[in-house]
């Protein structure tokens, strides 16, 4: 049997996206925790683990039984990196499922084929949700063009990469226009 976790990166708060702040939404912390809250809902029966550098964050992993891995990381893609390489002694395969996904029903069912698997965002250029093996030499390139990125670094591998588009996860909000669009 597979040992999966289900990794969900979480920004601060208070300072989690930035452009839906310039876009002039109100209560965006709010929405990033309700946002949150979905995912790590969705996720059971899982394992859950939240990757973060806020207390905040790490608080409200406990408080839905998720378990936190505070990152002092740079950046998500340190951040996830440094992730991999620690739950690579504990799980046979990461699930990275983002905290900002408007739809995330299911999550904790999903049942990835053998390789790595990419939910592209509604665009088909970002990866919302990431299936990736422990136990390779992958590099996460979370950021423009992610997905293609991430498909190469599949290749650069040698392992089968598997590309979903049509998921309900690849609605994520991002933008002021996310919040109400299909």
């Amino acid at each position: 049997m597979v040992r999966d976790v289900v990794v969900v990166p979480l920004k601060a708060f208070d300072v989690a996206k930035d452009r839906l702040r310039r876009g002039g939404v109100d209560q965006v912390s709010t929405l990033v925790r309700q946002l949150a809250d979905g995912v790590l809902s969705a996720c059971a029966p899982r394992h859950v683990i939240v990757l973060s550098e806020s207390a905040a964050a790490t608080a409200f992993a406990l408080e839905r039984g998720a378990e936190p891995l505070v990152s002092d990381a740079s950046s998500l893609n340190d951040s996830v990196q440094r992730a991999y390489q620690v739950l690579a002694k504990r799980y046979d395969r990461l699930i990275i499922a983002h905290g900002d996904l408007r739809f995330p029903e299911g999550l904790g069912a999903f049942d990835p084929l053998d390789g790595v698997t990419i939910v592209t965002d509604h665009l088909a250029t970002g990866t919302n949700v990431l299936v990736v093996p422990t136990g390779l030499e992958f590099r996460f390139f979370y950021g423009e063009d992610s997905a293609l990125r991430h498909r190469e670094e599949a290749r650069r591998l040698d392992v089968t990469c598997h590309l979903i588009t049509d998921s309900p996860w690849r609605f994520d909000v991002d933008e002021p226009g996310d919040i109400t669009s299909p």
